[in-house]
C-alpha cells in the first residue's frame, strides 16, 4: 500500500500594517525576506499588508502599496507594524490604534519596524517589556511612554511574544531573526545571501558605529587608523603625531571638527569594540586588555557613561536580545 504524500505545511500568514506616510523600506525589506525564504522552504509564508482604510496607501516616498481591510479575521501566525513619517499622525488615529489593539491577541508573534513601536505603545501593548526603536527616537519613545522598558542601542529586542527593532534596514535584520526560528539557521542565511546582506546581525549591535558620528574629512583617515590601534597608546601627543600636527593643535583642531575631544574619541571606539566583544565571549578582562582599556574598572565606567549599563550587564543585554 502507498503511502499518501505529506500535506504541503500551513503557510504563516504574515500581517503587515501600514499608514500614510509609512517608510517603504520598513515594510519592503521585511516583505522580500518572507518572499524569499518561501524558495527554500516553499509555502512558509504568506505576506498580507492592512491598512485602517484599505486601498493604495502612500509611503513617505509617495509609492503607494494596495493594503486590505485591517480586520480581525481567526489566529495569524505575525502582525508588524512598520513605521515611518507618518506614525505621530497615525499615533492619534483611534480607531487604527484600537483595531491594533483587538488584533494582537490573535497573533503568535507582534512586531514592529522602527517607529511602529510607538504604534504598539500607544496600544498598550509594550508596558513592562523591552523594546527598540529608531536611535533619534528612543529617548522621545522612553519619555512618552515611561512603562516601557527602552533599549536604545539594539539592532532587535526580542521579549516574549514580542519583537521590536531599530530603524528602516534593522526590519530585514528583524524578519531573518524570525525566519531562522522558524526555519532553522541554515534558511535563514540562504536568504541573507540572496539579499546580499549579514546572515546574522546580533540583536544587540550596535545601531550605528562611532565613526560615522566621528566621520569628517579631515581626520577620516586618523579615526580609521585608531580603530585598527585600539590596543596601543593612543595619547594625545601619539595621535598629533599620526597627524602630523603639535598635541595643541591637533586637540584644539580635533574638537573642532568633530565635536569630542580626542580622549574621548578614543573612549568611544574602544567601548564600541569591547562591546562587540561582549557578545563573541571571552573574560571582561581579556576585553579591557586587548581594546586598549587595559583593566576592567577603567572599562566599567566607560560603559556606564556611555551606555548606562557595566559591562556584565550589558552582556546579559546582548544575550538576551
Amino acid at each position: 500500500m502507498s503511502k499518501k504524500p505529506p500535506f504541503p505545511p500551513k503557510p504563516r500568514d504574515v500581517l503587515l500594517v501600514v499608514f500614510p506616510g509609512f517608510q517603504l523600506l520598513d515594510a519592503a525589506g521585511p516583505i522580500a525576506a518572507f518572499e524569499i525564504a518561501g524558495r527554500f522552504a516553499p509555502g512558509a509564508y504568506r505576506v498580507r499588508i492592512a491598512a485602517r482604510e484599505p486601498g493604495l496607501v502612500s509611503s513617505s516616498s509617495g509609492a503607494a502599496l494596495p493594503a486590505e481591510p485591517l480586520r480581525a479575521r481567526g489566529q495569524f501566525d505575525t502582525l508588524m507594524i512598520v513605521g515611518g513619517e507618518g506614525t505621530r499622525e497615525a499615533m492619534q488615529d483611534a480607531k487604527l490604534i484600537a483595531a491594533i489593539k483587538r488584533i494582537a491577541p490573535r497573533a503568535r508573534r507582534v512586531s514592529s519596524v522602527c517607529s511602529g513601536a510607538y504604534l504598539l505603545a500607544q496600544a498598550g501593548l509594550l508596558e513592562n517589556r523591552r523594546a527598540t526603536t529608531h536611535w533619534r527616537r528612543a529617548p522621545d519613545l522612553a519619555r512618552r511612554f515611561p512603562s516601557v522598558r527602552v533599549e536604545p542601542d539594539c539592532i532587535y529586542v526580542k521579549d516574549r511574544n514580542i519583537w521590536t527593532s531599530a530603524g528602516v534596514s534593522a526590519g530585514i535584520d528583524l524578519a531573518l531573526a524570525m525566519i531562522a526560528e522558524d526555519l532553522g539557521p541554515d534558511v535563514a542565511a540562504n536568504v541573507a545571501r540572496e539579499m546580499v546582506v549579514y546572515a546574522k546581525r546580533p540583536g544587540g549591535q550596535a545601531q550605528h558605529s562611532a565613526l560615522l558620528d566621528l566621520d569628517v574629512a579631515r581626520f577620516a583617515k586618523l579615526n580609521a587608523w585608531m580603530r585598527e590601534h585600539l590596543h596601543e597608546d593612543l595619547s594625545v601627543d601619539r595621535l598629533a603625531a599620526e597627524a602630523a600636527m603639535s598635541p595643541r593643535n591637533f586637540a584644539r583642531a580635533y574638537a573642532a571638527e568633530t565635536g569630542v575631544t580626542p580622549a574621548k574619541a578614543v573612549e568611544r571606539l574602544r567601548a564600541e569594540a569591547a562591546r562587540a566583544a561582549l557578545e563573541d565571549g571571552g573574560s571582561i578582562q581579556q576585553i579591557a586588555r586587548r581594546t586598549g582599556f587595559g583593566d576592567p574598572e577603567r572599562m566599567r565606567r566607560a560603559f556606564v557613561r556611555l551606555y548606562g549599563a557595566p559591562p556584565a550587564a550589558m552582556r546579559r543585554v546582548l544575550r538576551r536580545a
